[in-house]
This record gives C-alpha cells, sequence and structure tokens, in this order.
C-alpha cells in the first residue's frame, strides 16, 4: 500500500482509507463481528486510514472501531468528527461549533475510541451560528494539549476554509467526491491546493451505485438512508444508472471491476486526493483496494470524463443541501 501526504503538518495516510460509517448505521443491517473483522483485514492489507464520526451510531461506531483497533493503535491514523448533534435515540438536533462543545465531544470521543489521542479530528459541518475562528481555535487548543494531532473540515466552502486556515493550519478537507459528485472540481480542489491541504473524498463509488450491484431502487433495504437522496429517486435514479451503465462499459473493457475503475479514477485526481471508501464486508474491501493497482493513462481519464462529466448526476446530493458547503 503506497501513501500519501494530507496538507504540510506531516501527515501520512494509505493511499485509500476506510470510512466505517455504515457499519453501525444508514445502510442496511449491521453485523459487527465482520465489521470488526473487516478493520482487521484492512489493517493487514496496509491501509491506514480509519474514518468514523461520534454521530454514526448515534456514538455505536466511534465504539465499534475502538474496539476493533485495540492492541493495534501504531497501526492506525484515526480520524473521526464532531459537531452534528444527535439524541440517544438517534435523533438529529442540529450543528454545535461552539468551544464548549467541541472540548466535550473530544472528550467523549476519546473514551469511546480507547485512545488517548485523535490523529485527525474534523469538523463535521460548519456552525452558521458560531465564527468559524472560535470553532477552530477550540480545536486548536486540543492540539496544543495533545488530544488531537491535525485538524480537518467537512463540507466546508472556499471562504470558510481560508478563514479556519489562518487561525490553525487544516491538513485534510473532506467532502463528497467521486465520478458522479464532482462538484469539488468547480473551486474547491484550487483552493485547499492553494492552501496545502489535502483532500479526502467521501463516497467515492456514489453511495454505492458505482460499485455496479445496485440495479433498482427496491435493491436497497427498507431503512437504507440511500432511499432519501434525490438522486435516487423517481427519474434521477435512472438516468443516474445510465451514467453508472457507461462507466461499466469502460470498466470491462479494462478487465476490472466498476469499483476499482471508479476508485482508480478518484486516485488519478492527485497524489494529494485520499478516497476512503465505506463498507463493513471484507469481499468488497479487498475489492475496493485493487484499484490501488489500476493504471489508468491520458485515454482512459479522457473516456471516463466523457461518459461522466461534471454535471452528469442527476439530483442534489442530499435533500436538504443547507448544511453543506459552507
Amino acid at each position: 500500500m503506497r501513501t500519501r501526504k494530507l496538507g504540510r503538518q506531516g501527515l501520512v495516510v494509505s493511499e485509500q482509507g476506510l470510512g466505517c460509517m455504515g457499519m453501525s448505521e444508514f445502510y442496511g443491517a449491521r453485523d459487527d463481528a465482520e465489521s470488526v473483522a473487516t478493520i482487521d483485514r484492512a489493517l493487514a492489507l496496509g491501509v491506514t486510514l480509519l474514518d468514523t464520526a461520534d454521530m454514526y451510531g448515534p456514538f455505536l461506531n466511534e465504539e465499534l472501531v475502538g474496539k476493533a483497533i485495540r492492541g493495534k493503535r501504531d497501526q492506525v491514523v484515526l480520524a473521526t468528527k464532531f459537531g452534528n448533534k444527535r439524541g440517544a435515540d438517534g435523533a438529529f438536533l442540529g450543528i454545535d461549533g461552539s468551544p464548549a462543545y467541541v472540548r466535550a465531544c473530544c472528550e467523549a470521543s476519546l473514551r469511546r475510541l480507547g485512545v488517548d489521542t485523535i490523529d485527525l479530528y474534523y469538523q463535521h459541518r460548519v456552525d452558521s451560528k458560531v465564527p468559524i475562528e472560535e470553532t477552530v481555535g477550540a480545536m486548536a487548543e486540543l492540539v496544543t494539549s495533545g488530544k488531537v494531532r491535525f485538524l480537518g473540515l467537512s463540507e466546508a466552502g472556499p471562504a470558510t476554509i481560508r478563514r479556519a486556515h489562518a487561525v490553525h493550519p487544516i491538513s485534510a478537507l473532506q467532502t463528497e467526491y467521486s465520478l458522479w459528485s464532482r462538484e469539488p472540481e468547480d473551486e474547491l480542489l484550487g483552493v485547499v491546493r492553494e492552501l496545502g491541504i489535502g483532500f479526502v473524498a467521501y463516497s467515492p463509488l456514489g453511495r454505492g451505485l458505482l460499485g455496479g450491484a445496485i440495479k433498482k431502487f427496491d435493491d436497497l433495504a427498507p431503512d437504507d438512508r440511500r432511499r432519501m437522496f434525490p438522486r435516487y429517486q423517481g427519474d434521477n435514479f435512472q438516468k443516474n444508472l445510465d451514467v453508472v451503465a457507461r462507466v461499466d462499459a469502460i470498466a470491462r473493457e479494462k478487465s476490472v471491476q466498476p469499483a476499482q475503475l471508479a476508485l482508480a479514477w478518484v486516485l488519478a485526481q492527485g497524489d494529494d486526493v485520499v478516497p476512503i471508501a465505506g463498507t463493513k464486508r471484507r469481499s468488497y474491501l479487498e475489492e475496493n483496494l485493487g484499484a490501488c493497482d489500476v493504471t489508468l493513462d491520458a485515454g482512459d481519464l479522457a473516456r471516463i470524463d466523457a461518459v461522466s462529466p461534471r454535471g452528469a448526476a442527476v439530483g442534489a446530493r442530499y435533500a436538504d443541501m443547507s448544511t453543506v458547503n459552507r
């Protein structure tokens, strides 16, 4: 497994990370034993970056990841997030970036993860009610105290990134990026590269659609959160499947899996881009990591760009886009 740098502060991670969210919520039934085995296999194959958040579960995912890495802490670059408030019953309670909340969340995450230090600590969503300088100032105090090593933002807009970076160096921006979510190319990638911030691409498989296994809406479990996303609904879904089919055709010609082609494309966007495909099964993990061995030449990239250009996906990324890219 090759490595990539995130930011200029010394953070080095595997060129692919593992998104752990779906192990605890949102994408169908849980299987904690298989999830722990998947994390164990990822570490054995050289993956170092594990991505979680306090809201996943809620709270259960950090405990699961903490259990999985017990005795293996030195193999892991551990990333978690705060800011999306949820109740113990799972209710979404808004966004909080207040300094007191930052500190309280960090302590709670450290406890659930069973570690002394979080390697990469993200603000999950920007709180429009709290100046970003106050939030990042509190996060910087966590670095000074040794509880956090590096800072990140998730779904922040260009102006917010600049203001945050002026308070304390930001090492990574995490935002959705894939062959059918190419919005970061409009401005975000240019800004983070100007500032020397790494880019972590979440949902690099289009929330699973680019993997090729989802063919119809009923393939999603009744409690699958993707049923709520505009890109999976009505006519949008079929139009997006048509994009996937064109990408699949190129994958077949190259004798690789669709997911491998999609991830190889993300990896080819720059050595400062690290995709974190999420899975809770070892078989999919191993398939995804095979993308590291897929080479795309200029002709391949041009063909892929032709069948899945910017704006190819139909529908908004979320039903409510008010909390992203701000």
